[in-house]
């Protein structure tokens, strides 16, 4: 569920920035010293906890990824709120990277229809600071710890027009499905004209014998929302057995976050 920075959850913004954090350069790098190494794994398991421990009572996630850099006025900007207020009609919690453009959109379709709408953030160069349409937001130092985040908590996903961050998530939830790593949870992609290249180069790699067919049975593409929301229904809610939502233990300060219940899928015990 997608920054001023980054798209979907990369796309570059031309808007500079100050300094910024250097931690997934330092870990790219090659070998360092062995406290840096060991500093470098306990930034990423802080911020892996901190993710796990405020995101563990959102509920059943759908995750919407789009770019950073189309704004109010882009057509696709009405439709990704539209969209992501239907989501939360069927009782979803909104994810999205928590940046602006079609993110922000989505965080703002779901907290003005009434639903849960949460973040992701990353560190960029250009800060990337978090949306004002968020409950919750984590802001990871990490794109690893952040894409982890992102899908371990989704049942499923949207592509709205993006950038290179939009298909570097699109392509992970793919892969991730293909692989089996998870299950097979349906993905959208919205704008028929737009996504037309990517599903022309993915029949191409099917027809090489690259890809298999039946690893993109659950793509679907559209430019409807009616249609993107019986699909996301048909493909999460009875095939994945939503039942219940994790309860918060006081004794660990935990606490519920954003809107009640209401009528939402709940993941099964």
């Amino acid at each position: 569920m997608n920054h001023e920075g980054a798209d979907a959850a990369g796309e570059a913004a031309p808007s500079p920035g100050p300094a910024f954090s250097k931690d997934d350069r330092l870990l790219l790098e090659g070998p360092h010293s062995r406290l840096r190494e060991f500093l470098t794994l306990f930034r990423a398991m802080r911020d892996f906890l901190r993710g796990f421990r405020a995101l563990h009572f959102v509920g059943p996630c759908i995750t919407i990824f789009g770019s950073a850099r189309l704004g109010e006025s882009h057509p696709y900007y009405a439709l990704t709120r539209q969209l992501a207020a239907r989501i939360s009609g069927l009782g979803f919690t909104v994810m999205t990277g928590g940046g602006p453009g079609l993110m922000e959109a989505a965080n703002r379709g779901a907290m003005e229809s009434g639903g849960l709408s949460v973040a992701c953030n990353i560190e960029l160069p250009s800060e990337q600071a978090p949306n004002p349409h968020l409950h919750l937001f984590v802001t990871c130092h990490h794109f690893f710890v952040r894409k982890v985040l992102l899908f371990k908590y989704s049942y499923g996903f949207v592509a709205m027009p993006g950038g290179i961050g939009t298909l570097d998530e699109l392509t992970e939830a793919l892969t991730l499905i293909q692989t089996k790593k998870i299950r097979n949870f349906p993905v959208v992609l919205i704008g028929v004209e737009y996504w037309k290249p990517f599903i022309a180069l993915l029949t191409e790699m099917v027809q090489q014998g690259a890809v298999a067919p039946e690893d993109l049975k659950l793509l679907l593409l559209t430019d409807s929302i009616d249609e993107a929301i019986v699909h996301i229904e048909e493909h999460t809610v009875v095939p994945f057995g939503l039942r219940r939502v994790m309860k918060p233990a006081w004794w660990l300060g935990e606490r519920r976050v954003g809107p009640g219940d209401r009528h939402r899928p709940r993941r099964r015990a």
